[in-house]
């Protein structure tokens, strides 16, 4: 049995550079397509194991090439993948629009991981409660991070990216809630703003989580954690592409938390590992290794 369970999504992503962030209704030039490894569930997990992490993988691909092709790569990057199922719908496929300075537009066509079903994570029971961790977000269904959360024995970690509601008996079940400002702001039922005091009123105004940790981008990350708020600054890089740092911090996130660290520890960590993936192109490719994390550390 894995130590961390990854419920979620996996997909094939097709990245294009553009000039501008896009508009409705414009027509860009892009550059080349880069066809890579990619969906949330999937990153997660290679970083998990990356890192070090003995990892499983629960989610679903097609019977087709593509779903060949990431069964390959998960494998190879030495995480557990008997819990995929194959699907008659095709594998996955994300669209990402990659903007000056590394900001990226993502458009997802779940395929085959919109047939998970919560009747269908009942057969893989047994690995979810025997985790430490369980992993999840939400380009699977949301019946499915439901039953996932009921399962889990250990911490449960959730990234609710895509935003959309999530239920009360969901989050009471929450240990650690991993929104970007973005979502924080729709699972509040408020406007989105960047004022650190109102996202911190916004993070304290949900019930369940024991704690939230807010992902500010450039900014860095908010921690609330039982009542204290702390403000973990971004470390200044390069950006070229952001595509996966949000999935690479969620996994550096939980690797910390694993480990002991305090919630604002654990946070710093996953601000240094996500600040080495958004200096690299693409999204499960650019994720770094443990040890070039701490050559980094040694530098700092």
């Amino acid at each position: 049995m894995s130590e961390v369970v990854v419920v979620g999504s996996i997909n094939v992503d097709r990245a294009v550079e553009v000039p501008s962030a896009l508009e409705r209704g414009a027509t860009l030039l892009g550059a080349d397509v880069h066809r890579g490894p990619g969906g949330k569930g999937a990153n997660q997990a290679v970083a998990l194991a990356r890192l070090g992490r003995d990892v499983g993988m629960l989610g679903a691909v097609g019977a087709d090439a593509d779903g060949d092709w990431m069964l390959g790569i998960l494998a190879d990057e030495g995480v557990d993948t008997g819990g995929i199922t194959r699907s008659e719908a095709p594998t996955g496929q994300a669209f990402v629009f990659v903007e000056p300075g590394g900001e990226s537009t993502i458009v997802v066509a779940p395929g085959a991981n919109g047939t998970l079903s919560a009747a269908g994570l009942d057969g893989l029971a047994d690995r979810i409660a025997a985790a430490r961790c369980v992993l999840a977000q939400q380009e699977v269904p949301a019946d499915v991070v439901a039953r996932a959360s009921e399962l889990c024995r250990g911490m449960f970690v959730l990234n609710p990216a895509p935003a959309r509601p999530i239920s009360p008996e969901v989050l009471q079940r929450v240990d650690v809630l991993v929104p970007n400002r973005h979502e924080l702001a729709a699972l509040a039922g408020v406007p989105g703003t960047d004022d650190i005091a109102a996202l911190t009123e916004m993070a304290r105004s949900l019930e369940g989580p024991r704690i939230v940790v807010v992902t500010l981008g450039a900014h860095g990350a908010l921690v609330v954690d039982e009542g204290r708020t702390t403000h973990v600054p971004a470390i200044p890089v390069d950006a070229i592409d952001a595509t996966a740092a949000g999935d690479t911090f969620c996994a550096a996130l939980t690797d910390g938390l694993l480990n002991g660290a305090s919630a604002v520890d654990a946070t710093r960590w996953a601000v240094r590992v996500a600040a080495l993936t958004v200096q690299r192109r693409g999204a499960m490719d650019s994720i770094p290794r443990r040890a070039e994390v701490d050559r980094t550390t040694d530098r700092a």
